[in-house]
């Protein structure tokens, strides 16, 4: 609806709920696409999902220090009645095996070593023992695949990386780096300028205050919550309060910004002038939040710009900002869903843990069930295709289906 159709201010204030902005103030508006450095690249939004040019991590590898051996000759071992394996050799980290595995034998392999020819599983150090010289007992059976990853177990050739619409995380930087991607097309940073609107308002710089008078608090907040969420925020100034000084500002801004915030701008007493200055240049969504603090803010667009009109104090401004605005500027960058510190969900299937220990559970969020990702300790896709983890207290032996927890997500 636009202002200059007659709708009066009391009509403004038909609130829409938090939930209601969130869905349907959708503008579609993007940031442009630039190519930076991938170790630079954290928190910011791949324009497009990035494959691997082959498999990860490439070779077959153990994942625990032990002795590759063939499967089928552990079979039946116990510690009352091992299986006796004749030492073959042993594998050098970073350097290919000199020595295959036969039957009836074993080669000795650090965590994160080559798989030699005619193994298919690593046993545990812990679950052997060396009783003469040249031969192992083993005293756990093990199953083919045990102790080890496969040479395309974390990513396969042609296999996403990373997808489009995801901040990126601290393990996606990691995952590119073992695929040897150095550079990342992303979405740029929003720009966001703030505009401080209101006679009394004066910069932070002033040393003494007139009466009335009171220092911008609220725009250096505001700019430390764009820089938070992947923004680049400009402080414009402060608008006074004459009749057509917030029109020609915004229009001044408008031509370099993503988004337009305007700080102290949108409070009872003058909410009538700022939703009529937006709406000279635009449309307004909205004016009225079903929240509190926070109800009078205006949601608009001009010229395809979406405009934040906060309301007069700092508290309101600040929560309503985060609640509406800090999810925005990361749709603006191409975020599919903005990242929060935590969240809650429910739990898609059985989590098993043991008494007295803490288990920390990699989950991705799916219709807010939250499904657990499993894989060894090896993998870093684990970690990428998570959105974050639950953590099973020591107390817990595990974690019901339906059970609901927090999720904290990773940033």
């Amino acid at each position: 609806m636009r202002v200059g159709d007659g709708v009066s201010g009391r009509e403004f204030f038909t609130a829409r709920t938090v939930a209601e902005a969130l869905a349907g103030f959708a503008p579609a508006r993007r940031t442009a696409v630039e190519t930076v450095a991938a170790a630079d690249a954290r928190h910011r939004v791949p324009a497009a999902p990035v494959r691997s040019a082959a498999a990860l991590p490439g070779f077959a590898k153990s994942t625990v220090d032990g002795f590759a051996v063939r499967a089928a000759d552990t079979y039946g071992a116990s510690e009352g009645l091992p299986s006796y394996l004749d030492l073959a050799g042993a594998v050098r980290m970073g350097r290919a095996p000199t020595v295959a595995v036969p039957p009836g034998g074993a080669v000795a392999i650090p965590t994160g070593g080559v798989l030699p020819e005619g193994a298919d599983a690593v046993v545990m150090v812990e679950h052997t023992a060396e009783t003469m010289p040249g031969t192992i007992e083993v005293t756990r059976p093990v199953a083919p695949g045990a102790g080890l990853v496969r040479a395309d177990e974390d990513v396969a050739a042609g296999g996403e990386l990373v997808r489009a619409g995801r901040p990126l995380r601290a393990p996606d930087l990691g995952l590119l780096a073992a695929a040897g991607v150095t550079e990342i097309a992303v979405h740029a940073r929003p720009r966001v300028v703030v505009l401080s609107t209101g006679d009394e308002v004066v910069p932070p710089s002033t040393r003494e205050l007139a009466p009335g008078q009171v220092r911008d608090a609220t725009a250096s907040a505001l700019a430390a919550l764009v820089a938070d969420a992947g923004g680049v925020p400009e402080l414009a100034g402060i608008v006074g309060d004459e009749p057509g000084a917030l029109t020609a500002a915004l229009r001044d801004v408008l031509p370099r910004a993503d988004l337009v915030v305007v700080s102290a701008g949108s409070s009872v007493g003058t909410r009538d002038e700022t939703a009529g200055a937006v709406a000279a240049l635009g449309e307004v969504w909205c004016h009225g939040l079903a929240i509190r603090p926070g109800k009078p803010t205006l949601l608009a667009e001009c010229g395809g710009v979406p405009v934040v009109g906060l309301p007069g104090n700092p508290l309101s401004a600040l929560v309503v900002f985060g609640l509406v605005g800090v999810p925005l500027v990361w749709r603006l960058a191409g975020a599919q869903a903005p990242p929060q510190p935590g969240t809650r969900a429910h739990l898609a299937r059985d989590v098993a843990s043991a008494a007295g220990r803490l288990d920390v559970v990699q989950v991705e969020l799916r219709d807010g069930r939250a499904h657990p990702v499993f894989g060894p300790s090896a993998l870093l896709s684990v970690l990428t295709r998570a959105d974050g983890y639950v953590v099973v207290p020591e107390p817990a032996t595990g974690l019901a289906e339906g059970t609901e927890v927090t999720v904290t997500l990773h940033r």
